[in-house]
């Protein structure tokens, strides 16, 4: 069984989940935005990240020999250890549950800030949890100000997120009014409320024939739209993007997006401290004799637990969607690869995203480890790069998002230089 045992390597590997696991986030996104159904997305994604969690157990799990106190993987199958499976499968699941909700929280309050906010209170709780189950492992005077840093940063990202939604409340207030009719927008923007007009009319029912057949022919993709030749920032960019789209957000409530990212939060913080007592046993769970289990073993159910409610609960929402998602079939979904090759690079991103995670925090303290959850660094890059969001903005939601990313770099150096040594 292949270990990190010094505290770079283990560094080197948390500056890789966060690359990946900042990633991941960005595709998803971008496929839902091109019209793809989240629920075919999420079943794809699903499929991919248990691959590669296979993967990662038949590979570092079982290089080199089985030893009675770090058994491979094959090894570690038939011991008796089901009180550490069921955290691992407890992590699994509250994971699941967190990724499905801030996938649809993506649409309602966009990437960055989704991700701003879940990994912020994430680190908050997830951290202050691990710092005590490892033991007090991390130097407390270091990692706490990192915490600290991710705090403020929870504030700053609610901050941009009203920041970004009144400016794009005035666009829309100069738009004319034939234009937002016709794109189905339901509230009065000219005088910035979000009471329906009695024209308005919803996307879903004016372009509900085009959906339907799109996925009756097994492609959740809407019909192409100009959005690609419009300006990035503009009304009209804005407008068109919510008649390409599969989630449709216009005239909905903020709160629903905002409730969707913090119950995603206490998901996020829950999955890393349930992992940590799968691999550590600081509860004393295990028989006497009986070890711990390894990294790759824990990884392997924890991605076994997400696998399956994954697949379950995205199958139901196949046929009873939610939030204004249209209806789909398991057999669209099969003859739906529109974007199927990015909905699996997603899924081997976040699952070597989380395996990395873990592998670190094993060798150098789970709190350290949670320093990855500083990936709105790449995430907002991406939203800026592909979605093209805050073009065109107002000075103030610059300044916003200037300072909510040096909070994060702050963070994730702090958070970093606060590791310990496990072995030692």
């Amino acid at each position: 069984m292949y270990l990190i045992e010094d505290k770079g390597g283990a560094i080197a590997l948390m500056m890789a989940a966060l690359l990946f696991l900042g990633t991941w986030p960005a595709i998803v996104s971008l496929q839902e935005r091109r019209g793809r159904l989240p629920q075919h997305t999420f079943l794809d994604y699903s499929i991919a990240n248990l691959t590669a969690a296979v993967l990662i157990a038949l590979t570092f799990g079982q290089i080199g020999d089985s030893q009675p106190n770090l058994p491979n993987f094959f090894t570690q199958l038939s011991q008796e250890n089901w009180p550490s499976i069921l955290f691992a499968l407890a992590g699994g699941i509250v994971l699941c549950l967190g990724y499905l909700s801030s996938q649809y929280a993506w649409a309602y309050v966009g990437l960055a800030v989704t991700e701003v906010i879940t990994c912020s209170i994430t680190v908050v709780i997830g951290t202050t949890m691990n710092y005590f189950l490892d033991g007090q492992l991390n130097k407390a005077e270091v990692l706490f100000p990192g915490v600290g840093c991710f705090l403020i940063a929870v504030f700053l990202g609610a901050a941009v997120h009203s920041s970004n939604e009144a400016d794009n409340k005035e666009k829309l207030s100069n738009c004319s009014s034939n234009k937002l009719i016709s794109a189905g927008v339901p509230g009065d923007y000219k005088n910035c409320s979000n009471e329906p007009n009695e024209v308005g009319t919803r996307l879903a029912d004016v372009a509900e024939d085009d959906v339907e057949k799109d996925v009756e022919c097994g492609s959740s993709y809407a019909s192409k739209s100009k959005t690609e030749n419009s300006k990035a920032g503009t009304a009209e960019y804005l407008l068109e993007l919510e008649m390409r789209r599969s989630i449709k957000v216009f005239g909905s409530n903020r709160f629903v997006g905002l409730s969707m990212v913090f119950f995603a939060s206490i998901c996020f913080a829950l999955f890393s401290p349930a992992f940590n007592l799968a691999t550590n046993d600081q509860w004393n769970t295990l028989k006497e004799g009986v070890p711990n289990l390894v990294v790759y073993t824990a990884f392997f159910y924890f991605a076994v637990s997400f696998f399956v409610l994954g697949i379950g609960l995205n199958i139901i929402f196949l046929y009873r969607p939610i939030l204004g998602v249209p209806k789909s079939s398991f057999k669209a979904y099969i003859n739906d690869w529109n974007g199927r090759k990015m909905a699996l690079l997603a899924g081997f991103l976040c699952s070597f995203g989380n395996g990395f995670q873990f592998m670190g925090g094993q060798a150098a303290g789970y709190a350290a480890a949670d320093s990855v959850q500083a990936l709105p660094l790449v995430s907002t890059f991406w939203a800026v790069v592909i979605f093209r969001e805050y073009r065109k903005s107002s000075k103030k939601t610059y300044i916003l998002l200037a300072c909510m990313l040096l909070m994060f770099i702050a963070s994730v150096a702090i958070l970093m230089a606060s590791s310990g040594d496990r072995h030692s």
